[in-house]
């Protein structure tokens, strides 16, 4: 099967709740344990999107398999029961992903991350984006060099996603006490929306 490319002209219609939903429920049920989930695939294209190397420049079979997980070996559609199945889940995912570029470029404002909720005591409910950030990583893991200034620039922003998506023995004893800290995550985790529009606005000049 074709990948296909990331067009800025696409459908950039925004999933409903029901599509997102489906296609979450699609990517849990695949037999592959590197698929992503919704939030994971979110970060992921965000990252894909303020990437110094341009998407509409990479081809769509250097990243939309890191979606499932990677492709079977032996040519088929694995993990995948059928090519219709990974048809519908590579439609959705770039529909995802040129919503959030027209949504960054025309209505920033409309934009959320998709991030996980939980309730603690007193009906407190605390943000953490692990898996978002998790996905914003694997697509800074693409191009290293191309974003190694960046963290160097903008360290203060990408401190975030960095300190969330990163492997916990690659961080400071600091930074590991906040993320054992629930509301040190939710503090981080609420300040990805900020930092990300703010690094495509930096994109612009």
């Amino acid at each position: 099967m074709e990948y296909p490319n990331y067009n800025p002209q696409s459908d950039n219609r925004p999933l409903s709740d029901d599509e997102l939903s489906d296609l979450d429920n699609l990517l849990a049920e695949l037999p592959s344990d590197g698929a992503m989930n919704i939030e994971a695939l979110d970060g992921y294209l965000a990252g894909l999107l303020l990437s110094p190397q341009p998407l509409a420049e990479l081809p769509g079979a250097h990243w939309l398999p890191l979606v499932w997980g990677g492709d079977g070996e032996d040519g088929s559609n694995a993990p995948f029961a059928s090519g219709k199945q990974k048809k519908k889940v590579m439609m959705l995912a770039l529909r995802h992903l040129q919503s959030i570029a027209w949504q960054w470029q025309h209505k920033p404002e409309l934009w959320e991350p998709i991030f996980s909720v939980a309730e603690v005591d007193d009906d407190e409910e605390l943000t953490d984006a692990e898996d978002w950030a998790l996905g914003f990583m694997s697509a800074v893991d693409l191009a290293q060099e191309a974003w190694a200034p960046l963290f160097e620039q903008h360290a203060a922003l990408l401190a975030p996603m960095r300190v969330l998506g990163s492997d916990e023995s690659e961080l400071s004893e600091a930074e590991r006490d906040d993320l054992a800290d629930p509301h040190k995550r939710d503090e981080m985790s609420r300040a990805i929306m900020d930092a990300a529009l703010a690094l495509f606005a930096q994109r612009g000049k």
